[in-house]
């Protein structure tokens, strides 16, 4: 599992005109699922966003997590983070879960984010979506399972 993370003031998500998911300070998460990933995956990724210390304290250094700070989670399905373009000129999928997996793991990401009593907002998986953010640092930081 492969996540982009993005610390933001605030963000939302469109689909087909109206906006479906919103959020104020927290963190816009880009989720890839790979054919490979366990529910372990899953479980160490998320964990791992709900409490990394990116968010700052009094003195201004990263030292608090979205669970310190009650912030939200925009969540995005994007399975584009899992192309492999070292070869040719178009990026090849054939690393990422099939649909079926891909939409059953995302849900389970987000019920395990919800897990850290955080609030989670998400996007619509295989729709097209507009993805309308402001960007806090900016801060981003891309988080695989497979490098646990």
């Amino acid at each position: 599992m492969r996540v982009v993370l993005q610390r933001v003031h605030e963000a939302d998500v469109t689909v087909e005109e109206s906006i479906i998911g919103k959020i104020d300070r927290g963190m816009v998460l880009l989720i890839g699922v790979a054919a490979t990933d366990t529910e372990e995956d899953i479980h160490y990724v998320a964990d791992k966003c709900a409490t990394l210390r990116i968010f700052p304290d009094e003195q201004n250094k990263m030292n608090r997590s979205l669970v310190d700070i009650n912030g939200g989670i925009l969540a995005i399905s994007q399975f584009t983070l899992l192309g492999d373009v070292s070869k040719g000129r178009r990026p090849s999928f054939i690393n990422a879960a099939d649909p079926e997996k891909g939409e059953k793991y995302y849900h389970l990401f987000i019920e395990r984010l919800r897990t850290h009593n955080l609030h989670v907002e998400s996007g619509r998986f295989g729709a097209m979506m507009d993805i309308r953010l402001n960007n806090d640092g900016p801060v981003t930081l891309v988080i695989d399972s497979k490098n646990m």
